[in-house]
């Protein structure tokens, strides 16, 4: 058999014709990537909405048990159920005669999270209130 390769200046051996195809062969695949711009062909995943805010905290009005035609008020406001302090509520309001309701850090807690908190008043003029504080 003859010799094809012969004296020709082009003519390339079987180990450079094969090198020659891998490198055209990994050219394509820059070109091909080159010339996707970076876009990506698969959909993007929805994004999931965060939840909504909760409203802003407001202050709480307590509804007073058998309280009198001069009642008592009993308001914790939000400063208060932010601050997360225990204290002692005065609920004497219109009243001839003092209360108090104590106010723990867990009832604000509760109040914070719109949980309903009922409380019992100190005993004066021998008789309690009880107290409901419930959060819009």
């Amino acid at each position: 058999m003859s010799d094809l390769r012969g004296d020709a200046p082009d003519a390339l051996s079987r180990r450079e014709f094969t090198l020659q195809s891998a490198l055209a062969i990994l050219a394509g695949v820059v070109i091909t990537m080159d010339g996707c711009g970076g876009s990506d062909s698969s959909p993007s995943p929805t994004p999931t909405p965060a939840p909504a805010p909760a409203p802003p905290l407001a202050d709480v009005n307590g509804s007073v048990s058998a309280n009198h035609a001069q009642p008592h008020v009993a308001v914790i406001t939000a400063a208060r159920i932010t601050a997360a302090s225990a204290f002692a509520l005065d609920i004497q309001g219109m009243a001839t005669h003092p209360h108090t309701v104590e106010i723990s850090q867990a009832d604000l807690v509760s109040l914070r999270n719109r949980t309903a908190v009922s409380k019992e008043s100190t005993n004066n003029n021998n008789h309690t209130h009880t107290v409901t504080f419930t959060p819009a």
